[in-house]
Formats: structure tokens, C-alpha cells, sequence
């Protein structure tokens, strides 16, 4: 079953935010502390992630180019009318938590990352879901930690999360006959590492430390993408991957 490790994926987020929601009567001082402490983690985690670039004028000229279009098409503020729409729909009350603030924080955190790519097309290609798995049981503890700071709009998650590695896994049963495995190698890092960015993005919002517009930044995911796949076609593997 292709979607399997997707489902078990959304199925760990929602029972994460059930756990989390008998967790939010802690004082408000440790719900801070814990969301700081949470923002320092997933800087390091993007930090991680970074480092795996092997043409990093790539990565930071598809953050200069998906910045302008997210900008320009105003995902961040979409994406926040979503989550009050949602809100208004499920009747949430604010005490309950921000739902616009948890739905975006949380669908950035979970889509972003190697796993989530990797782990969509190893089950889509190999039908193995070993790596989507593991991100489940790291996914469904994330989602209890912010629940108890961001509320209910964790849940809704799930959500964008089965969408986008369903969507993965099933073009990569066909993606393997168009791309080539030293392409298909240099792809994922570059994504990981532009990722990786938006990643720190996320975890310098959790930590308070600035603010920063990171859904704006999306587009650099699907700009890193094409960047790589033309200079391929252009310029050869040999030149883009470094000996």
C-alpha cells in the first residue's frame, strides 16, 4: 500500500494533539519556556539540514527567488486565513489556542524536511515506509510539544501533510524512469538544504526571536528544484557534484 506510511504519518499528528490538549493547563511560563526551548531544537535540526548543500549558491539564489514570488502571492497571509477559517468553521475558542498560528506553524514544520521527501518516495519507488514511520513517532511527539502552546490547530496538520507526501509517493512511482539516481541524489540535497533555511526560519518564530514571514519562503522549495534540473540538463552532474 503506497500511502501507508503517509496515513500512519497524519494518523501520529492528530493523536499527538489529543495528548497535547490534556497538557495545556501547565502554567503559562512553562508553555513559554517549552516553545523556546522547542525554537532552539528545530534551529539545529535546519542547521543539520543546511550542511547537507553540495551548490549552495543554488540554495541561496531559490530563497532570493521564492521570497519575491511568496511575497508577491502572499502565502503567509493565505495561509493564516485558512487556519481563521477553520477556526470560525470549528467554532475554536481562543483560549484554546491561535488556530491560524498552530495550523501554519505546525504544516510548515511537518512538511518542510529530508524526511518527508525522502520517506514519500521510498514508498512510492520501493514501498518501503521505514522513513515515514520514524518521522511519524517524531511528528506525533512535535505535534503534543506545540499543542500545549498553539492549541488545536496542530490537528489540522494532518491535513496538508497527507496531501503533499501522498502526492509525492504516487508521481514517484513514475519519477524514477525520467530522472537518473546521481540527479535524483543532488535534487534531495539541495531541497534538504533549502528546507534546512526555512527550517531555522521556523525555529527563530518559536524561539521569539524574530519574525519572520516563512511560508513566504515556500516557493524556494519548487524554484531549487527547477534550478537543479536545468543546470543538470545544462551544465552535466560532473560539474554541478562536487568530486
Amino acid at each position: 500500500m503506497i500511502l501507508f506510511g503517509t496515513i500512519v504519518n497524519a494518523v501520529c499528528i492528530l493523536l499527538g494533539t489529543l495528548v497535547g490538549l490534556l497538557l495545556t493547563k501547565i502554567p503559562v511560563e512553562t508553555k513559554e519556556t517549552v516553545m523556546k526551548v522547542i525554537g532552539l531544537a528545530v534551529v539545529v535540526l535546519g542547521m543539520q539540514m543546511a550542511f547537507a548543500s553540495q551548490q549552495f549558491l543554488l540554495v541561496i539564489m531559490s530563497l532570493v527567488v521564492g521570497a519575491v514570488l511568496g511575497e508577491w502571492w502572499r502565502l503567509e497571509d493565505k495561509l493564516r486565513r485558512l487556519g481563521n477559517w477553520i477556526e470560525r468553521k470549528t467554532g475554536t475558542k481562543k483560549k484554546e489556542g491561535n488556530m491560524a498560528e498552530g495550523f501554519v506553524t505546525a504544516t510548515l514544520i511537518f512538511v518542510i524536511g529530508a524526511m518527508a521527501i525522502i520517506g514519500a518516495l521510498d514508498s512510492g519507488i520501493r514501498q518501503d515506509h521505514s522513513v515515514l514511520l520514524t518521522k511519524s513517532i517524531i511528528d506525533g511527539f512535535t505535534a503534543m510539544m506545540l499543542t500545549t502552546t498553539l492549541g488545536v490547530g496542530v490537528a489540522f496538520s494532518a491535513i496538508p501533510v497527507f496531501l503533499y507526501q501522498g502526492l509525492i509517493a504516487l508521481f514517484a512511482t513514475q519519477i524514477d524512469r525520467y530522472i537518473s539516481a546521481e540527479t535524483m541524489d543532488l535534487l534531495i540535497a539541495e531541497i534538504t538544504a533549502t528546507g534546512g533555511v526555512l527550517i531555522i526560519a521556523i525555529g527563530l518564530n518559536l524561539a521569539q526571536i524574530v519574525t519572520i514571514r516563512v511560508a513566504n519562503l515556500l516557493p524556494a522549495i519548487l524554484v531549487v528544484a527547477l534550478l537543479v534540473i536545468v543546470g543538470v540538463s545544462v551544465l552535466g552532474t560532473d560539474v554541478l557534484i562536487p568530486s
